[in-house]
């Protein structure tokens, strides 16, 4: 796996299907750098970092996650920083920690094959809040790079959280344009609201959690197809 830089302030470590490890984004201002989802496993993120050590570029000060799904959370207690989440993702979590820690990691490690590949060889299955919670919208200066963190509907699921790098027109979307989970309907009202929503954005590139880089023309053509 390498890292691939997007464009000034942007770099991406790659999905990858087989083990269902989404992007995981880095933003790179003057003063601080933001990761953009912690990743499915600390494996997962430890292989993240490394990629920007041997890049010369700092470990994030803040990572913020899209929504609550393993693949972008569960090597949170693992960043390097803080966390930051809407309120939503962090009730989501609080809520599979809970199940975990009274029943025991087996009903997750037995969804399906990424799963069971990710956490091969009894790694350990560990969850945990955010450092920071938020409702709407936040907006984070990392010194001549502006962030916006936006809470937003979405079909996917009922947490999404946009992240929007102004200096570079880069909108990352996570898993919000997607079919509903765990159904796998499209939700055709949320999907023309956050077709709006994209639209008063006016980002030039799209970012979703599991798909290549793409103009926003094509993001907005499957959202709404």
């Amino acid at each position: 796996m390498e890292l691939k830089k997007l464009n000034e302030h942007i770099w991406y470590m790659p999905f990858e299907e087989e083990r269902d490890r989404p992007n995981l984004g880095y933003i790179k201002g003057d003063k601080m750098s933001l990761a953009i989802d912690a990743g499915h496993s600390e494996a997962h993120l430890r292989e993240f970092y490394d990629l920007l050590q041997k890049a010369g570029l700092p470990l994030p000060s803040l990572t913020v996650i899209t929504h609550w799904h393993w693949d972008h959370t569960f090597a949170m207690h693992a960043v390097n920083g803080l966390t930051i989440a809407n309120k939503t993702t962090n009730g989501h979590l609080l809520e599979f920690m809970k199940k975990i820690e009274t029943s025991g990691p087996d009903s997750f490690l037995n969804m399906n094959d990424s799963v069971r590949k990710e956490y091969e060889g009894g790694k350990e299955v560990i969850i945990v809040p955010a450092d920071i919670v938020f409702e709407g919208d936040m907006t984070i200066d990392l010194g001549g790079c502006t962030v916006k963190i936006m809470q937003t509907k979405a079909p996917h699921t009922d947490d999404s959280t946009l992240v929007y790098v102004c200096e570079d027109k880069t909108l990352f979307l996570g898993d919000a344009t997607c079919a509903q989970f765990p159904n796998g309907g499209r939700d055709k009202d949320l999907a023309n609201e956050l077709a709006d929503k994209i639209r008063t954005i006016d980002p030039k590139i799209c970012v979703e959690g599991h798909w290549q880089p793409v103009e926003t023309e094509d993001t907005l053509a499957d959202l709404l197809a």
